[in-house]
C-alpha cells in the first residue's frame, strides 16, 4: 500500500514535467508572465526618469536654436506633402461616403457641414498625428538608435554636450510646434478636396460650400481640436526619442527601436485622443 510520502515525488513530477531538475510548463509560463510584468513596469519607470531628465534641461540655457530650426524643417516641411495628401484623400472619402447616406435620408444639403465638421474636429487632427508618428517616429528612432549603438552619444557626453538637450529636447519641441501647423494644412486640403469631389457630382460654388458648411462653426469647434495635436507631438517626440536612446544590440536593436517607436507612439496617440476628446467636450461644451 503506497504511502503519502511515496506519492509526493509522483505528484511533483506531474507539475514539473516529469523531472525535478527541469521546470515544467506551468513553472515556465509563470516565470514568463512574471518577467513580462516586471519589464512592463520597468519600461514606464525608465520613461518617467527619461521625462524628468528632459524637463530638467529643456528650458535651461544655453539654447540649441540652430538644431531646433533644423528639426522643425525636418519634421514640419518634409512631412507637409504626405500630410497634405492624406488630408486631401480624407476629404474625398468623406464626400463620397457621406453623400450617399445623406441623400438616402433627404439631407443632402448638410453635406458641406458634415465634411467641414468631421475634418476640423477629428479626422484632420488624428490623420495628421498618425502620419507624423509613422514618418517622424521611425526617423527619430532609427537616427538616435544608430547614434547610440555607434557610441556617438557617448562621444557627445565626453565633449561636455548634454545629449538630452541637444538631441532630445530639440526634437520634442519641434514635434510640439509642428503638429498644429501640419494639422491646419491637412484641414485645408481636406476641405478643398471635399468641395472639389462634391462639385464634380453636384456643382456648387466654393463660397456657397464654405458659407453653408461653416454656418454653425464656432471658435471652440476649431481651436481645441487643432491645439490638441501639440499633445500628439509631445507623445511622438518623447516615445521616439526614448526608444532610440535605449537601443541595444547593434543593427538588430536599431530595427527593433524603430519599429517600437512607431507602434508605441501610434498606440499612445490613439489612447490620448480618447482622453482629449472627452476633456474637450467637458471644457468646451
Amino acid at each position: 500500500m503506497p504511502t503519502d510520502e511515496s506519492l509526493a515525488p509522483a505528484v511533483a513530477d506531474e507539475f514539473t514535467g516529469g523531472s525535478s531538475s527541469r521546470p515544467g510548463p506551468w513553472t515556465t509560463l509563470g516565470r514568463a508572465v512574471q518577467t513580462s510584468v516586471v519589464e512592463f513596469f520597468a519600461w514606464f519607470g525608465e520613461l518617467a526618469i527619461f521625462c524628468a531628465r528632459l524637463a530638467r534641461v529643456a528650458f535651461v540655457p544655453p539654447w540649441e536654436g540652430r538644431e531646433l530650426l533644423r528639426q522643425m524643417d525636418a519634421i514640419g516641411s518634409k512631412s507637409l506633402p504626405l500630410v497634405a495628401l492624406a488630408g486631401a484623400a480624407t476629404g474625398v472619402v468623406l464626400s463620397f461616403q457621406t453623400r450617399e447616406t445623406l441623400v438616402r435620408f433627404g439631407a443632402k444639403s448638410m453635406l458641406p457641414a458634415v465634411i467641414i465638421f468631421s475634418i476640423l474636429k477629428e479626422s484632420g487632427p488624428i490623420i495628421t498625428g498618425l502620419i507624423v508618428s509613422g514618418r517622424v517616429g521611425a526617423g527619430i528612432g532609427a537616427e538616435l538608435g544608430s547614434m547610440k549603438v555607434t557610441e556617438q552619444i557617448d562621444a557627445l557626453e565626453a565633449s561636455a554636450v548634454d545629449p538630452y538637450k541637444y538631441l532630445v529636447a530639440t526634437r520634442v519641441l519641434a514635434c510640439i510646434a509642428m503638429l498644429p501647423l501640419l494639422t491646419l494644412a491637412a484641414d485645408f486640403c481636406g476641405i478643398l478636396m471635399g468641395w472639389i469631389s462634391n462639385t464634380l457630382t453636384d456643382p456648387i460654388s466654393l463660397q456657397l460650400f464654405l458659407s453653408t458648411g461653416t454656418k454653425g462653426v464656432e471658435f471652440s469647434d476649431f481651436l481645441p481640436p487643432t491645439l490638441k495635436t501639440a499633445m500628439y507631438g509631445l507623445i511622438i517626440g518623447i516615445v521616439s526619442c526614448f526608444q532610440g536612446m535605449r537601443t541595444q544590440g547593434g543593427t538588430e536593436g536599431v530595427g527593433k527601436s524603430t519599429t517600437s517607436a512607431v507602434v508605441l507612439s501610434s498606440l499612445f496617440l490613439i489612447l490620448a485622443d480618447v482622453v482629449l476628446v472627452r476633456l474637450i467636450q467637458v471644457f468646451f461644451p
